[in-house]
Order: structure tokens, then C-alpha cells, then sequence
């Protein structure tokens, strides 16, 4: 491990509802909960006024309205989100050739091997510069984690949020982590924890105490081992750039084992569309689809498919992820799904037929996304525009721009009506309420205009 807290993660705070709130004035301060609006939806991102309700990501969208019944509730908006992502990794490789994203919002990045940081006083100068930086440009917050190890760097993050920094210096590190919950370390789900806690094991110092051969009787020698070492604050694993990885994948833990087989499709197809998000971001594709399953035993099953030439098309991956799941067992109970692309390449050869087959089930949806239940949430919403009564047309946050009054975004529709509040990100205070008739001729979508006003914008407007 390096001698300086020269590894960096960044991680934008509550990053979707970040970004409705700085694109519409009425909303700021204000409980925003964005998701799948639909009997199904899920929460994708709730801002920090929402938490404070008992809201956070992945919880069903009904459960959230019985504990947030005031809130703002908003279908995603995906071109926003990853215009404002590449604005911020742009930020990030100005410091370093090597930045590692994990989703539209977070990253890690290897200052040293921009030689913009050597030690902590350097590290912490860089930290503060990268979030005005991010302000200036985003008008959003992060919260930077620096310490001399990836999963430091991340711990140092969380403790930072929201809108902070904290730096983990050398020689700290177990004193730090020692008394936190073991769910801090990377590869603790809440199966592990579960497991640990049935142990008698609860905190990292714990796990120290307990040992490694103690460790690897309870999870197995390559869990095991792993987790000894991470609790001892070892972590070599380097800065990896997405566009030099031999493959793309994503996974989740869930809390309670899954038994319902439609749930594991779900969370299946879930997965398959976030694996694409993070390709697409890589700007690559990959030939092979690969399926991982832990079940509740603790046996974990790998299965892939090679196709006949590397796709980025979530349908594509999608259709195989499921077929993949076919052939596994989960009626015991499911631990852990994970779905992955490898054989990576820099162009697409994708199968026609697939490509149709997915223009007719689901137009709209532009690529995956980094959270499950973002993806989810605006396909089914894409779907209730092609498919539902005139009045789902106009989707509760989107941006529309009427002939007379100007740019806007949908409160809500419904009986033939739809309900447009006209601000802009730059508008001072709340902007004025009009309702119109869901075919008015006037009324039209619009693009999103730049959290951060430049020129020609206002303009523009």
C-alpha cells in the first residue's frame, strides 16, 4: 500500500435528485424522490430532505409515498444525468490519466499517477480544487474520500457526505475503521454481515481479532482471506481505467434471500441494463454475457453465453442474461445476481434481429443506467408512453416548452390535463403554474437546458 492518501473517490451526492433540484428553483430544499412512478416502481435516488423521512434508494415507490406523502415525485431524466457525469469525469481525467468509474456518479481516481499529489497536504489541496471545481461547473456537490488504499479512499467518502472531504492519513487506518460496523468493507452484503453477526463478529476490529483461519472456516478461504485482509486495512488493488478492463460487470446482495423466481428475472434484467450503462460510459461492447449467482448456501454458479459479435445493446444482454438464468437452480433462495460483459471491444457487431426485437419492446429507453431501479423505472415509463392513454404522455419532471410561455417541466397529468410549472434552472424563486389539455398544439417536449447557465442559455430559454 502507498505511502500517501493519494487515491481519491469522488461521490456526488444524492446524485439524480441533486440535479432536479438545481434544474427546477421550486424544488429546492424540498423533498425530491426520483423513480419509477408506476404500481411497481421503485426509488432510484432520494435527496437528502426525503431521507430524513425513512426514503432511500431501492424501496418500493409506494412504500415512500405512505412515509413522504408531500415529497416530489420524478420520472428520471438520463440525458441530464449523464450530460452532468461527463462533465464530472472530465473534471477527474484533467488529474489523472487514470480514473476508474463505477457508475455516472462515483469514481476513483490515482493522483499519483497524474503527479498532481504525493502526500497528504498535496492530496487535500487537490481534493478541495476538484469540488469547486465541481460546484463551478455542475452547480452539484460531491464528497471526497483521500486515503492510500481504494476501499480508505471509499470509507473516507461516506464520512465526508453530504458535500465534504475527509482524508485518511497513513498510520490511522485501523484505529479509524477498527470499531466501524463490518459492512464498511467491500464484499460485506447483508448476507455476510448476517453471517458474521451470527458469529459473534460486528466490527472490523473484530474480524482482526478473530483471525484468518477463523475467518475462513466461517466464508471460505478466498472470502475469508479476503476479508481478514481488508479488516487489517490491506488493500492493493490499483486505479483501473474502465477502457483498460477485460470486462464490464455489476452485482448486488440483497438482504433477504430472494425465493420468488419472477423477482430473480427482474432483478436479473435489472442488472443486465446497469452492466450496459457502465460499457457504454467505457464507450465499448463485449461479446461475451456472463451470469453469476450466489445462492443461499453460500455455492456461487457462473454461466455465460458468447454471442456472434460484441454488442452494447441492452436488449441484446438482457435476452441472454435471461436465457443464462434458465439453466440455474434459485429455488432455495438467491444471495447474490450479478451479470457481466467480457471479450471487450471498440465497436458493435450486434445481432439485427435482436435490435429490432428491442425497438418493438421498448423504445425510449436510452441504454441502461448505474442503479437497477433507475433503468426500471424509465422503461416502464417509456413503455406508458407508447402504450397508455394520451394523458401519460407528459411525464412528471420532464422538460417540455410551450409556443407562448417558455420552457418548463411537467408537475403532473392526468383526466386529459397535464400541469406545467415554467422555470429554469436560472429562474429566481418558483416559477408559475399553468394547466393545459394533453393534445394542446402549443405545448411540446424539450431537451434539458444546463444545470449552469452559459452563454446564449438564458436566451435560449
Amino acid at each position: 500500500m502507498r505511502t500517501g492518501p493519494t487515491i481519491l473517490h469522488l461521490d456526488m451526492d444524492a446524485f439524480y435528485a441533486s440535479a432536479e433540484q438545481a434544474a427546477k428553483p421550486s424544488l429546492r430544499g424540498k423533498a425530491v424522490v426520483v423513480g419509477g412512478l408506476g404500481p411497481r416502481g421503485v426509488v432510484a435516488t432520494a435527496s437528502y430532505e426525503a431521507r430524513r423521512f425513512g426514503v432511500h434508494s431501492a424501496m418500493p415507490m409506494g412504500q415512500a409515498r405512505r412515509l413522504a406523502p408531500n415529497a416530489a415525485y420524478l420520472v428520471p431524466r438520463f440525458r441530464l444525468y449523464r450530460e452532468v457525469s461527463e462533465q464530472v469525469m472530465g473534471l477527474l481525467r484533467e488529474l489523472s490519466p487514470l480514473v476508474e468509474p463505477l457508475s455516472l456518479d462515483e469514481a476513483f481516481v490515482d493522483l499519483e499517477a497524474g503527479e498532481v499529489a504525493s502526500d497528504a497536504g498535496s492530496a487535500e489541496a487537490v481534493g478541495v480544487r476538484l469540488r469547486a471545481d465541481i460546484r463551478r461547473v455542475t452547480g452539484l456537490t460531491g464528497s471526497v474520500g483521500l486515503a492510500a488504499s481504494k476501499m480508505l479512499a471509499k470509507i473516507a467518502s461516506e464520512e465526508a457526505k453530504p458535500d465534504g472531504l475527509v482524508l485518511i492519513r497513513p498510520g490511522t487506518e485501523r484505529a479509524l475503521i477498527g470499531p466501524k460496523s463490518v459492512r464498511i468493507l467491500p464484499g460485506v452484503g447483508p448476507a455476510t454481515g448476517d453471517h458474521l453477526r451470527r458469529a459473534g463478529i460486528l466490527t472490523v476490529a473484530e474480524i482482526a481479532e478473530a483471525g484468518q483461519d477463523e475467518l475462513v472456516r466461517l466464508l471460505g478461504k478466498s472470502h475469508g482471506q479476503h476479508l481478514y485482509a481488508m479488516a487489517l486495512a490491506h488493500d492493493e488493488r490499483p486505479v483501473v481505467a474502465e477502457r483498460d478492463s477485460k470486462s464490464v460487470s455489476v452485482e448486488d446482495t440483497y438482504d433477504v434471500d430472494i425465493h420468488d423466481r419472477v423477482r430473480v428475472r427482474t432483478e436479473v434484467q435489472r442488472l443486465a441494463d446497469r452492466c450496459v450503462e457502465r460499457l457504454r460510459a467505457a464507450e465499448r461492447s463485449g461479446r461475451t454475457v456472463v451470469l453469476k449467482v450466489r445462492r443461499y448456501d453460500f455455492s456461487t454458479l457462473t454461466r455465460s453465453e458468447t454471442l456472434r459479435g460484441p454488442t452494447d445493446d441492452p436488449a441484446v444482454v438482457r435476452e441472454a442474461a435471461a436465457r443464462l438464468l434458465e439453466s440455474v437452480d434459485t429455488t432455495g433462495g438467491v444471495r447474490l445476481l450479478g451479470v457481466g460483459v467480457s471479450g471487450l471491444a471498440d465497436f458493435t457487431q450486434e445481432d439485427l434481429f435482436a435490435q429490432a426485437a428491442a425497438a418493438e419492446e421498448g423504445r425510449g429507453a436510452e441504454g441502461g443506467t448505474v442503479d437497477a431501479a433507475v433503468e426500471e423505472a424509465e422503461r416502464g415509463e417509456a413503455a406508458e408512453v407508447e402504450t397508455g392513454p394520451a394523458e401519460r404522455r407528459w411525464m412528471a419532471g420532464h422538460d417540455v416548452r410551450h409556443a407562448e410561455f417558455g420552457p418548463g417541466w411537467v408537475q403532473g397529468s392526468g383526466l386529459g390535463r397535464v400541469t406545467v410549472r415554467f422555470e429554469t434552472p436560472y429562474t429566481v424563486g418558483p416559477g408559475r403554474v399553468r394547466t393545459f389539455q394533453v393534445d394542446d398544439p402549443l405545448l411540446e417536449p424539450a431537451e434539458p437546458l444546463p444545470l449552469v447557465e452559459r452563454a446564449g442559455d438564458r436566451g435560449a430559454a
